[in-house]
């Protein structure tokens, strides 16, 4: 920012508090003039520092660049998750709340230096064309790509037009080139199977705009099937949340009265309470809920609906810890600000801030080996919680064990991928929820 350039913020900061100043008067009203006569002051130090870093600096700095770090920093000083998001950080936030975008239909992470697919979306040009799981992509339209950001803005682009991708894949000899014309690409957020008869499993992976007519969908599928439905497990786990409305109507989907939850804010607007509406059908069948750490807001904010309202039994380890409500605002060039508006709290009362939700049943996911299951399909002796160990292990912590780069990625592509019920038989967390469906299901045929 040149000289010039800071004598006029400097002069327009002055005209903007002589407005101020002759509006508000006197009274209350000067004990605000005060407040802003003090933050004047303090804007005057900033224009100052900015106007020494322009002039004396060891290296030359862009103005803009400054005026945004110091943004970022005041916002990080709230608290982690209000920040400014630069255009196109704020665009890619609202493709994912929207629940669509337009490109190739691939899910890619980096790995060991390159842009690699987690897995192609189904039903997508990326899956009709033939690109796979551990794909590595080099080029496109051929120019190399270093970072996901850069992958993922040269692959979207208006529909029906083409992009040239190039992948080098495991056991070829040269790299290869798929043409693909770009389509809309739905982002979608809930996948459901029935494991076996009358025992279903839904996983939800985001809370965005579509998320809750998904699910419901799935619902109004699994109850019109000719099995009646003995029980569902509802999988969080992993899933960071998104928008709050959504989190809402998927908790209204399972209650039929009393309260979802509660925001308190500083301002009266953001404060309100959120209540369960009556269903034309009720849904009575038992639920379990499963999270982990990485369930955190939405999420959290469902599982503690249920387990306040006593309408699910929560099966996992403890969440995140998210109990905050953030809003985006628009500025204009385009970025966004993320602020922390509210707290919200559960129907009881609880706030889950940097506590989480505690499961009902505590219990650390692990993947068994198909083998090792009895054929009624339940569990041996050291997959039960709290079993002995033949001998002590020292330095054992409690929690979610963390997972190898090779974990990670099954993670990953069990998440964003297909459901397969055979790996789902191997996660023993969905093992015990079912135990515990088909155990309530033969108590209450005991008593009737």
């Amino acid at each position: 920012m040149k000289l010039k350039q800071i004598q006029n913020v400097k002069l327009w900061m002055v005209m903007v508090s002589a407005v101020v100043f002759w509006t508000i008067g006197t009274g209350f009203f000067g004990d605000l003039a005060a407040k802003n006569d003090e933050a004047y002051e303090e804007l005057k130090i900033f224009a100052d520092v900015i106007e020494l870093i322009e002039k004396e600096y060891v290296d030359d700095v862009e103005s803009k660049e400054l005026i945004e770090k110091a943004i970022q920093g005041m916002l990080h000083s709230l608290d982690p998750h209000s920040t400014l998001m630069p255009p196109e950080a704020f665009e890619d936030l609202q493709i994912d709340t929207k629940g669509k975008f337009t490109g190739i239909g691939i899910h890619i992470t980096m790995r060991d230096g390159f842009v690699t697919v987690i897995s192609p979306i189904e039903d997508t040009p990326a899956y009709e064309a033939g690109i796979i799981a551990q794909d590595r992509i080099v080029k496109v339209d051929g120019k190399p790509v270093k970072d996901l950001r850069e992958a993922v803005s040269m692959m979207r682009g208006p529909k029906g037009t083409k992009v040239l991708v190039t992948i080098i894949r495991q056991g070829e000899k040269k790299p290869l080139d798929f043409e693909l014309v770009r389509d809309v690409i739905p982002i979608v957020s809930v996948k459901a199977i029935e494991i076996k008869p009358g025992y279903n499993y839904i996983r939800l992976s985001q809370f965005s705009g579509s998320t809750t007519r998904e699910l419901e969908a799935a619902l109004n599928k699994m109850e019109s099937a000719e099995v009646t439905v003995k029980g569902l497990v509802l999988d969080l786990r992993n899933n960071g949340g998104g928008l709050l409305n959504q989190a809402i109507q998927v908790s209204d989907l399972f209650l039929d009265e009393g309260k979802i939850l509660s925001i308190k804010g500083r301002n009266k607007k953001n404060t309100k309470e959120y209540m369960a509406t009556p269903a034309a059908d009720t849904r009575s069948y038992p639920l379990v809920v499963l999270i982990n750490g990485g369930s955190a807001s939405a999420s959290e904010i469902v599982a503690g609906a249920l387990q306040d309202q006593k309408r699910a039994l929560i099966l996992g380890t403890t969440s995140f810890g998210k109990g905050s409500v953030q809003t985006v605002e628009t500025l204009r060039d385009g970025s966004g600000v993320k602020l922390t508006i509210a707290r919200y709290f559960t129907p009881n009362g609880r706030s889950i801030q940097a506590k989480g939700i505690e499961p009902d049943i505590v219990l650390t996911q692990k993947q068994i080996n198909p083998e090792e299951l009895q054929e009624e399909g339940l569990l041996k002796e050291k997959d039960l919680l709290n079993h002995l160990e033949a001998e002590p292990e020292k330095n054992k912590k409690q929690g979610d064990e963390p997972q190898k780069p090779e974990a990670q990625n099954q993670e990953m592509q069990f998440r964003v991928g297909p459901l397969n019920r055979d790996r789902l038989l191997t996660d023993n967390q969905v093992v015990r929820a079912l135990e515990i469906l088909n155990s309530y299901d033969i108590f209450k045929s005991l008593n009737s």
